[in-house]
């Protein structure tokens, strides 16, 4: 009886949580860390200024709260990169994911950007540890790919920030990509074109044999 009173309570708790997150993202992505307050965040949430200081101490806590959910949804793309695929289909896989993700979450993308241009000043410890610890897991990943002849030698640190490069660009930079395409603004297509692209361009650089094309999953 306990735990079935106790779970409204959680729902509403979680629910809260991911609205003031959420609306974090909007705001701090577009005003920055030092011009947004609690109580724009709470307004914008419709959720009284009391109640976001219940689930949240501070913006500080909300801003890393944003950061780490972000850096968490980077890990599950990275999890195409693993020994129980082959090379190709794992970098087709993982930079669909990647270029999907930003493109569905401009704003959160936009957002840590803008922090590690501002220096990174909220980017905890523990989090550039888990980052390094992913790097290196997914670094030795593409070592042994090399090793057993299926990747041609590569600097795998490199390979994994050019991927990051390439894949936050659209996002992170869309008035620029849009000019370089000659649109507007990007769409779906677009995203898909680049994903074809990167694909093919880091593929035709990494395999030992030619690279065939294939139309990626949807």
């Amino acid at each position: 009886m306990a735990t079935a009173a106790r779970d409204p309570e959680e729902r509403i708790r979680e629910r809260n949580m991911r609205l003031i997150i959420k609306t974090g993202i909007e705001i701090f992505a577009r005003k920055g860390f030092d011009g947004t307050r609690i109580a724009e965040i709470a307004e914008a949430s419709g959720l009284p200024k009391a109640n976001v200081y219940y689930y949240f101490s501070s913006k500080e806590e909300i801003y890393r709260a944003i950061i780490a959910h972000l850096i968490t949804s980077w890990d599950e793309a990275l999890k195409y990169i693993s020994p129980e695929r082959e090379p190709a289909e794992a970098f087709r896989l993982y930079i669909k994911a990647k270029l999907d993700y930003t493109r569905k979450n401009i704003a959160e993308s936009r957002l840590f950007a803008s922090e590690i241009i501002q220096g990174a000043r909220f980017l905890k410890k523990k989090d550039r540890d888990h980052m390094r610890h992913v790097t290196d897991a997914h670094v030795a990943v593409v070592e042994g790919w090399i090793a057993a002849g299926k990747l041609l030698p590569v600097d795998p640190r490199h390979l994994f920030i050019m991927l990051w490069a390439s894949t936050q660009f659209y996002a992170d930079f869309e008035p620029i990509a849009a000019d370089g395409l000659r649109k507007a603004r990007l769409k779906a297509e677009d995203y898909e074109a680049a994903a074809t692209t990167i694909t093919e361009t880091i593929l035709k650089g990494i395999l030992p044999g030619p690279v065939r094309r294939t139309r990626l999953p949807t």
